[in-house]
């Protein structure tokens, strides 16, 4: 079981932090990278290297399998003592809890899955898809009945376990945190009501609180266990990824102090490469030069750097917004919450105190002089926050409705003239499961 999960965390981690063109393209949906050669992601045709298969697989197959996996040799493990009894308990929950964080990506990615069927090739093998939202209220059913088989006094997986080590009150406030995550997300749904029940309780419980707080893995400095962006620019030897002019342009507005954090300048400037119009690296601002990584670099291509899943600049600017809709979280407010949520992500990266206060005397940037309603405020400034972590960028985006972000006049969706809002559905899934296919396609939306 303990290597189980440990394999399962590591493909999360790697699942959501790469810039795999192959698995994680969020980046450039998100609009902070553009390709300078292969433009086809930037143009959102993510069928030519099947990348909704990719990611279908990688948590069906090699996260979610793992898990049950691991969940069927704790069910039948005998225990001869009481610690030993807990400590498989916890261990049962924290499985239950990477569960239900792989099962809410899916749905944000896709919409309607298969889920009540799922992994049970055995007598469902071809799953029926179930609704987003019938998923999402089970999911936090599920969270609920974990929470409450957590033990903060007891031991669980130990060092095998590569986010926090076993310890459990880590755990339980990674899953409240993600509780809030999930509120959150579904705030806008049909499911409004259900949304600000779990975000109050998940704050009365204990969602992170400072800026050690996340769900992070540390990678090393040998592969194969370096940071996936290490594998991917310099290991590979790539000359893909430029700085989007999206981003860059609205960080030159600000004079944002996480520039230099970001990436590297040309000629003394920042320069964006026009989104999805391809361009020369070397004209452009990027993570830095992948055959030079000690010399003019971002700590993006330091094999060491960790990968993060869930933290606490987030979790501020979801308390920002749980208090603009009106929830009950506490005695912060949206603006408090603003500020500590720029603040921390400025830390982060290596900005000072100092800069982050400077920052926010900008009245583009102060709550209450920066332009546009509470969705604009927070949702362009999550935006810059949540650098290098493509995949809340994008769901910040789709359910913020900003930054405003453009589809180019050459994206497989020009008609519409829409950044995608879910990806398609596999192509294996059209061959291998077309009737539950066809009625979720139908479903959601074609």
């Amino acid at each position: 079981a303990e290597a189980l999960v440990g394999n399962a965390e590591k493909e999360i981690f790697d699942q959501m932090n790469s810039t795999n063109v192959n698995t994680n393209v969020f980046r450039l949906f998100a609009q902070h990278w553009t390709e300078t050669t292969y433009l086809d992601e930037s143009t959102y045709n993510i069928l030519n290297r099947n990348i909704p298969d990719n990611v279908w697989g990688t948590f069906y197959r090699d996260v979610l399998r793992d898990l049950q996996e691991a969940n069927i040799i704790l069910s039948k493990q005998k225990t001869v003592s009481t610690a030993e009894e807990k400590a498989r308990l916890n261990k049962m929950a924290i499985v239950e809890i990477l569960n239900i964080y792989s099962f809410s990506v899916l749905v944000d990615i896709f919409g309607d899955i298969p889920y009540s069927q799922a992994l049970d090739v055995v007598k469902f093998p071809s799953p029926k898809y179930d609704k987003a939202d019938a998923i999402y209220t089970d999911l936090f059913k599920r969270l609920d009945d974990a929470l409450s088989k957590l033990d903060v006094t007891e031991s669980s997986f130990g060092t095998s376990d590569f986010i926090y080590h076993g310890k459990v009150s880590n755990w339980k406030k990674f899953a409240n945190t993600l509780k809030l995550r999930m509120a959150i997300t579904i705030a806008d749904s049909n499911l409004a009501a259900l949304a600000k029940t779990k975000a109050e309780e998940a704050v009365a419980s204990g969602v992170f609180t400072s800026i050690g707080d996340k769900a992070a893995i540390q990678y090393l400095s040998t592969q194969p266990n370096t940071n996936p962006l290490y594998v991917d620019l310099v290991a590979g030897g790539r000359y893909d990824f430029i700085a989007a002019n999206t981003i860059v342009d609205k960080m030159n507005k600000l004079s944002d102090p996480r520039q230099s954090l970001f990436y590297i300048q040309i000629d003394g400037i920042y320069v964006g490469g026009p989104y999805a119009k391809g361009g020369d690296f070397e004209s452009f601002s990027s993570a830095g030069d992948p055959a030079v990584v000690t010399g003019d670099h971002t700590r993006l291509l330091d094999p060491t750097l960790e990968g993060i899943i869930l933290d606490y600049t987030e979790t501020e600017y979801y308390l920002a917004e749980a208090v603009e809709r009106g929830f009950s979280v506490g005695a912060g407010t949206a603006e408090s919450h603003y500020n500590k949520a720029i603040t921390s992500s400025i830390i982060y990266w290596g900005g000072s105190a100092t800069a982050a206060a400077d920052y926010l005397l900008n009245p583009n940037v102060a709550y209450t002089t920066a332009a546009g309603n509470w969705k604009q405020k927070i949702g362009e400034q999550a935006w810059i926050g949540y650098y290098n972590r493509g995949f809340e960028a994008w769901s910040s985006f789709r359910r913020l409705d900003y930054p405003q972000l453009k589809a180019p006049t050459n994206a497989v969706n020009a008609a519409e003239g829409v950044v995608p809002r879910r990806f398609t559905y596999p192509v294996a899934e059209q061959t291998l499961n077309n009737t539950n296919y066809t009625l979720a396609s139908t479903s959601v939306g074609g």
